[in-house]
């Protein structure tokens, strides 16, 4: 049974950044103001200062020791009422779990590591979502364009979400009219994979028609940023471009406009800012002004040929060759050329941790770490070592034993700096 969360229990963090940071379908002017992000972000190093975690806001001695404090500039008076805000919450929670919705904050364990680790604090301090969570974690890629294409685009987008599916290669995108609503169906109608990052109206596009059969199969996942009940918003859809973007191993964008849109800003955003994410373009003729301002700025281009070879090899392969100081080559002992990175980029290092940081959320094996990462990033035996041993002296990963079996897990200061 996939994971729908559907028997969703609020953990107390999340509660606490609820109160917080929600506006409850409220307009966000409305008195007191919930906290922005970067206002929250103020809040968790205090907390953090003082050792504590949103959860404990809740409790009175906390509130007590606000009033007697100064939190980096933030009216005390505000966040007291804000934390006073519980029986707006547990109307909301109630009309949202009503609907299959389930609400992470950035505490929670279920919270996609991937936003965290490539965001940073630029990632949101809540999440609400409804159908597979599970999928949050699973990466893929992102396909992207603007809202106003002709068929031959649409076209393109489908072939490109069928070859996905085929493949196992899981579709990330912004639900929006045009390409992007074309990529997530394209995928979900012949049998893959999708998150859909949305601006807007996650209430409603929960119970769509369009969507019902793949959220009841366990093959989407709809989330957003924003409350759920809330009105498009240019800023908000602005805003979840770098979701759409840090949720993926790799982004097409099939058409975007020369310096407008949303499409445009979020590519330019992507490369200048969000460097871990390949960003392709399509460059098949005729080929869009956006697009090739956007390949002129660092984007690759896509495939042409996508069909038939084996996509997942090829973007990588794409990646490699236009950036050969990154990387020689070695070979393995079965004779299989393959990346040696013994002068270690650091763009493929931190790939390789994010990739593992987010497997070792529970205690694994040499052999199963070996198994995984040759399985999705085809490296050899002897630098996944070399790179796991890196991991543990910068303190991100530890060796234990758990019954007399040497085992691998996530350093619990890493665990501890999530928290927030």
């Amino acid at each position: 049974m996939f994971n729908t969360m559907s028997n969703h229990i609020l953990q107390p963090d999340t509660q606490a950044i609820l109160l917080l940071c929600a506006s409850f379908g409220q307009n966000r002017q409305t008195e007191p103001l919930p906290l922005t992000l970067s206002e929250y972000n103020l809040l968790t190093e205090w907390l953090r200062e003082n050792q504590m975690r949103p959860a404990d806001l809740l409790q009175k001695t906390a509130r007590e020791k606000i009033q007697k404090t100064t939190i980096n500039k933030l009216n005390l008076d505000r966040l007291i009422a804000l934390l006073e805000r519980g029986l707006m919450l547990s109307l909301a929670v109630e009309k949202w779990t009503s609907h299959g919705l389930w609400i992470l904050g950035r505490g929670d364990s279920k919270y996609p590591k991937r936003l965290k680790q490539i965001l940073k604090h630029s990632s949101p301090a809540i999440i609400y979502g409804v159908g597979n969570v599970e999928l949050l974690s699973l990466g893929g890629l992102a396909i992207v364009g603007s809202r106003d294409v002709d068929e031959e685009m649409i076209q393109y987008t489908q072939r490109v979400a069928k070859t996905c599916s085929q493949q196992n290669i899981q579709v990330i995108s912004g639900g929006a009219r045009g390409i992007d609503q074309e990529s997530m169906l394209g995928i979900l109608n012949n049998g893959g994979t999708s998150v859909g990052v949305l601006a807007d109206s996650l209430t409603k596009a929960a119970v769509n028609s369009k969507y019902r059969s793949a959220i009841r199969e366990g093959r989407l996942a709809l989330i957003s940023s924003y409350d759920p009940d809330a009105g498009f918003n240019t800023g908000n859809a602005m805003g979840r471009n770098k979701y759409i973007y840090s949720l993926a191993d790799y982004a097409l964008v099939v058409k975007s406009d020369l310096e407008k849109g949303g499409t445009w800003n979020g590519a330019v955003e992507a490369l200048s800012k969000i460097k871990e994410i390949p960003v392709f373009v399509n460059m098949i003729s005729p080929i869009a002004e956006g697009n090739q301002e956007l390949y002129n700025r660092g984007a690759k281009p896509f495939p042409s040929e996508f069909e038939n070879t084996n996509l997942r090899e090829v973007l990588i392969k794409e990646v490699v060759d236009s950036e050969p100081s990154k990387t020689a080559t070695m070979v393995d002992n079965n004779n299989n050329i393959a990346p040696d990175f013994k002068n270690i980029s650091k763009d493929w290092y931190e790939d390789f941790l994010r990739l593992i940081l987010d497997y070792l959320h529970q205690p694994k094996s040499p052999k199963d770490i070996e198994t995984y990462c040759k399985s999705n990033t085809g490296l050899i035996s002897g630098q996944i070592k070399v790179w796991l041993t890196r991991a543990m002296d910068e303190n991100k990963v530890i060796k234990t034993k758990i019954k007399n079996r040497v085992m691998y897990k996530v350093h619990p200061s890493v665990n501890q700096l999530s928290l927030l």
